[in-house]
């Protein structure tokens, strides 16, 4: 195992794009931490340079406490999991597991007993003599994971390695990468773009935006305590609801009714007044009818329902405004239909109307 620091690194290529900004990050040992945030974000650039195939243009990077700046990847003892497998197509199983031992000059019995062990742990012992074209998608990437995992190196980089495969092997891979990672407790940094990966395997999420660090938190902090309006949309699904407007004599104008905002910003409404404001909220945060005390009650019309099984999504206007919520699939109501339905006050979210940050 081993703990990684990331002091102020920065990504310039030589066009002047500047990928990666000021990045600052401190991983413990046995870590599984998941970069995650949309496409060119600059999630697969980190880790990259991490793992010693990208240059870092500034800052300094360290392992163990150690400065590893100009390490190459195999000095760093980090191992990659690719969205492309990456295996040898004219070996079997059994040899893509065993190449990179083989090339250490491993004794054959020690790599016949590692071999087995890791196709064990993944579920791989009954087709160790198959190539990889007779593989589905979520064997081989288990393939992948085990290649990496073999060589019980200190550090595991994992670059969307579920991308290629489908919904229902994503849920199947997403709880065995988490299991080998508790089984190897090898420091793991994680990159995808996918929120529910985020959510439900990492240990602690990075969320990151245009080469930029937007928060750094559990699962549990990012999706109750969202430091800014993009980590908030990003994170949860259905994302949260946001409508902007001005305060106004403390007041904040949402479908037709006016609510008195100085429950939520106490000694701060009047720094605010006349200002921007963004008022979130969560989908499955509401409860349809009225709630007499402690909720904001807010008219709407319905305009679409999406019924999922557990739940059903129902997408209203109220107003000029539109909004999703997420009600129990017994209590849809009818589209076209007008309801009522309240927002508790600790599930209200307020941010600066100009900097998009959280109002504590």
């Amino acid at each position: 195992m081993a703990y990684i620091t990331l002091k102020d690194i920065n990504k310039i290529y030589p066009n002047g794009f500047h990928a990666v900004h000021d990045f600052n990050l401190e991983i413990e040992k046995g870590e599984l931490i998941v970069f995650v945030g949309s496409s060119g974000c600059g999630k697969s650039t980190t880790l990259r340079m991490i793992a010693g195939l990208e240059d870092i243009s500034k800052g300094d990077f360290l392992i163990n406490g150690q400065r590893a700046n100009e390490w190459g990847p195999r000095e760093r003892e980090v191992a990659m999991v690719f969205q492309s497998y990456a295996l040898y197509p004219q070996m079997s199983v059994y040899d893509n597991l065993a190449y990179s031992l083989t090339l250490q000059g491993v004794d054959e019995d020690v790599i016949d007993e590692k071999v087995k062990n890791t196709a064990r742990i993944l579920g791989l012992t009954d087709y160790l003599d198959r190539l990889p074209r007779a593989l589905s998608g979520g064997q081989r990437q288990r393939v992948a994971v085990g290649r990496a995992i073999i060589r019980k190196v200190g550090i595991f980089l994992m670059d969307e390695p579920l991308s290629n495969l489908d919904a229902k092997q994503r849920v199947t891979m997403r709880s065995e990468i988490t299991q080998i990672h508790r089984e190897t407790g090898a420091t793991t940094i994680y990159v995808t773009h996918d929120q529910t990966e985020a959510m439900t395997m990492a240990d602690r999420i990075v969320v990151m935006k245009a080469g930029y660090i937007q928060q750094v938190g559990t699962p549990y902090e990012l999706y109750f305590k969202p430091a800014n309006v993009f980590v908030a949309g990003f994170i949860g699904e259905p994302p949260m609801n946001f409508v902007r407007g001005k305060l106004e004599g403390g007041k904040f104008r949402l479908g037709g009714k006016s609510l008195d905002l100085s429950v939520k910003l106490g000694n701060k409404a009047k720094s605010y007044e006349g200002k921007e404001i963004i008022f979130g909220f969560r989908p499955e945060s509401i409860h349809l009818g009225e709630q007499k005390e402690g909720a904001y009650v807010l008219p709407a019309e319905v305009e679409l329902t999406e019924m999922l099984g557990d739940n059903t999504n129902v997408y209203i206007t109220m107003g000029e405004d539109k909004a999703i919520l997420k009600v129990d699939p017994h209590d849809t109501p009818e589209v076209d239909s007008a309801i009522t339905f309240s927002i508790p006050y600790e599930s209200v979210y307020l941010f600066d109307g100009e900097t998009e940050k959280v109002i504590e």
